[in-house]
């Protein structure tokens, strides 16, 4: 069953975010547009690129008011150790969230049982709490920060400008679309 347009189911974890504790909740969320970016583990290989590319990048989803929250099935202790031993991972400012119960990749539906590991899946959720994209990765491929501001961009103009929709390669600025009958088959 696909994710779009459902709620994300109520939890409660620990993150490791701006030299603290914190907890998170899906009431954390409510009222702003929010990223989980689900990675298999600290101290790997492909995930330190992909955090640090969101590092790189964190101030333009800031700008468009989009929390991110950094997810793996480690400790949010795993995560601060991390965060102090990595240059790459030092320069985060957003959550990393600790899932160690699976609760997060078991709600969202990227688990890997018998691993005990996520999926490289990304989420997008809006301010009413429900899920507007999914995008899940092989453990291999790398995602892209400014491909995933580009998506989060299309999302909040298809929520703020309904009647519209953004056709491939959209960038903010550029014409989208009205569907109806007259567009059928002259696209």
């Amino acid at each position: 069953m696909s994710l779009i347009g459902t709620e994300i189911k109520p939890f409660k974890a620990t993150a490791f975010h701006a030299g603290k504790f914190v907890e998170v909740t899906e009431a954390t969320l409510k009222g702003k547009w929010s990223v989980f970016f689900f990675y298999p583990a600290d101290f790997t290989f492909v995930c330190p690129t992909e955090l640090e590319d969101l590092a790189t990048n964190y101030a333009a989803f800031k700008a468009i008011g989009v929390e991110i929250y950094g997810v793996s099935t480690d400790t949010h202790f795993a995560h601060k150790a991390w965060h102090d031993t990595s240059p790459a991972i030092g320069k985060i400012e957003y959550p990393l969230v600790g899932d160690p119960t699976l609760t997060l990749s078991r709600n969202f539906d990227v688990l890997i049982e018998e691993a005990g590991l996520a999926d490289r899946g990304t989420f997008v959720v809006d301010p009413d709490g429900k899920i507007q994209i999914v995008e899940i990765n092989a453990g291999g491929v790398g995602r892209n920060a400014l491909e995933l501001l580009r998506k989060v961009k299309a999302a909040q103009y298809v929520a703020a400008h309904p009647g519209e929709v953004c056709p491939a390669k959209w960038e903010e600025g550029q014409k989208t679309l009205q569907p109806s009958l007259d567009l059928v088959g002259k696209i």
